[in-house]
């Protein structure tokens, strides 16, 4: 996917990443998710494991009465593990499906939550040019909070490349 059209649409103030966000901290950075994609946050409870999945989904809950995948989002990205204490929580997020487009609820491993900001389009950059051997097409862009950043995410983007959703 080309960043360009992306880059544009921020520097000409049409940027749909203007909005309220989720910010919460992985592997000791900053994450934002688009909080109308957030439908809960619970405490992290044992999950029941299922076969053949890849390491980044730890399994399953029940919430309610809906069974809910959970991701681990530091396994995901790569970076390191650094334990669970009592802020690690699971931010419980819903998505279009590609296939179907009904909405699937999918639950998130943080380490802790922040809190809801609004982000505005003169506060976003769009990320960084790697090059294309590096893989950041997850990264929507990069909110610029005070002296602080956050890299906002494309959570459709995360979860639909896993081939089983």
């Amino acid at each position: 996917m080309s960043l360009k059209p992306m880059k544009e649409a921020i520097i000409h103030g049409a940027s749909q990443l203007d909005g309220k966000y989720l910010t919460f901290i992985l592997g000791g950075e900053g994450y934002g998710i688009p909080v109308l994609k957030v439908r809960e946050i619970i405490r992290l409870r044992e999950t029941t494991a299922l076969p053949k999945m890849p390491p980044h989904i730890i399994g399953v809950i029940n919430l309610r009465g809906k069974i809910v995948p959970v991701f681990d989002l530091r396994i995901r990205f790569g970076l390191y593990e650094s334990g669970q204490d009592e802020r690690t929580c699971v931010i419980v997020t819903q998505i279009k499906t590609n296939q179907s487009g009904e909405i699937k609820l999918i639950g998130l491993v943080v380490d802790s939550v922040e809190e809801v900001i609004h982000i505005s389009n003169d506060q976003i950059d769009p990320p960084p040019d790697f090059g294309s051997n590096i893989e950041i097409s997850y990264i929507q862009g990069i909110g610029k909070i005070g002296n602080n950043v956050r890299m906002l995410l494309d959570l459709d983007r995360i979860i639909l490349e896993d081939s089983c959703f």
